[in-house]
């Protein structure tokens, strides 16, 4: 199956609103729009948050060591959440205070508003392009399942970031728009710091709700309820295991997942044909699930079977017949 190009989603969005600040920055020069310059400092917030995404890709690819064993893939989650945290502050923050701090001192410059609907039409062009790319990479990542649960159960954090980013930016857009709108034809500048102040409380929405997501990924995460049921599938299904009898997994990173089995014999098996058997395990699990970069086995017929529904309950419902021995 084919995998979602986290890099290419996190490139073309950088692109995209890189070239969006530039021109953001320019209409509100030329306009005085408070709603124009909260947009540009979005972009210009949004620009260095793909920035930042790609140091936890780079990062992410350095091998294991001594220091880091199971390598870094863990970058791909940190820098996500600092990217939520600047969303919220650069992006959410400003766009508030600036809006408030007009619409106290409502100033209406001279300036032509044209630049600002041109700009922010374009811009809205621009973010529908950089939203198709994450849209379609994403569509691989929620593999057939509904967007909302598809997000809920991402371990790779990057792609919904930049997609709610897009979208968050395609409806800051919309708001602009309008706010600009109504302040030139009624000749009242409230509406312009108004727009500005709802967009940067839709940023910080949009932020605490990334914060919370990547939170959970990066105090331990276990794996896909699929991949779960998938690997109990492939064990029980080697010759000589009786059952499982508990599975557990932990996400040290989106692709480096941790894989912890307890497992019951047949009784009459030697030492050498249990080790014989925990390897051929290993095998088959990695084959079907890379993902599972580390696999623990413990000898034990008598685990306290946590793990185990969840995973015969995921495995059932993707609708492959499950061989329960």
């Amino acid at each position: 199956m084919s995998q979602a190009d986290s890099k290419k989603v996190v490139i073309a969005a950088l692109l995209g609103n890189l070239a969006i600040a530039s021109c953001k920055f320019g209409a509100a020069f030329l306009s005085g729009s408070t709603a124009t310059l909260a947009e540009a400092v979005h972009s210009l917030a949004d620009t260095g948050n793909q920035g930042l995404l790609l140091i936890g890709i780079h990062l992410a690819a350095a091998p294991p060591d001594d220091h880091f064993p199971f390598g870094r893939s863990g970058e791909k989650y940190f820098w996500p959440f600092v990217v939520a945290l600047m969303l919220l502050s650069v992006g959410g923050a400003f766009a508030v205070y600036d809006g408030i701090l007009h619409m106290i001192h409502p100033v209406r410059l001279p300036g032509a508003r044209f630049w600002s609907y041109a700009v922010l039409g374009m811009s809205m062009l621009f973010e529908a392009l950089s939203f198709r790319v994450a849209w379609k990479e994403f569509r691989v990542l929620a593999k057939g399942r509904p967007w909302i649960r598809a997000v809920r159960e991402a371990r790779d954090p990057t792609i919904p970031l930049v997609l709610a980013e897009d979208t968050t930016a395609l409806i800051g857009l919309s708001i602009a728009l309008v706010a600009v709108f109504v302040s030139d034809i009624t000749g009242q500048a409230f509406w312009d710091p108004l727009g500005s102040v709802f967009i940067g409380l839709l940023l910080a929405t949009v932020a605490i709700l990334l914060a919370r997501n990547t939170h959970a990924l990066l105090i331990g995460s276990s794996a896909d309820p699929e991949e779960q049921g998938q690997a109990l599938y492939l064990t029980e299904g080697v010759d000589g295991v009786e059952r499982v009898t508990q599975i557990l997994t932990f996400h040290v990173g989106p692709d480096v997942a941790i894989l912890a089995l307890k497992v019951a014999f047949k009784e009459t098996m030697a030492a050498q044909a249990i080790e014989e058997c925990i390897n051929e395990i290993e095998r088959r699990v990695r084959a079907e699930l890379p993902v599972m970069r580390k696999i623990f086995i413990e000898v034990d017929a008598h685990g306290d079977g946590r793990g185990l529904e969840r995973a015969r309950a995921a495995w059932t419902a993707r609708g492959d017949l499950y061989s329960n021995k």
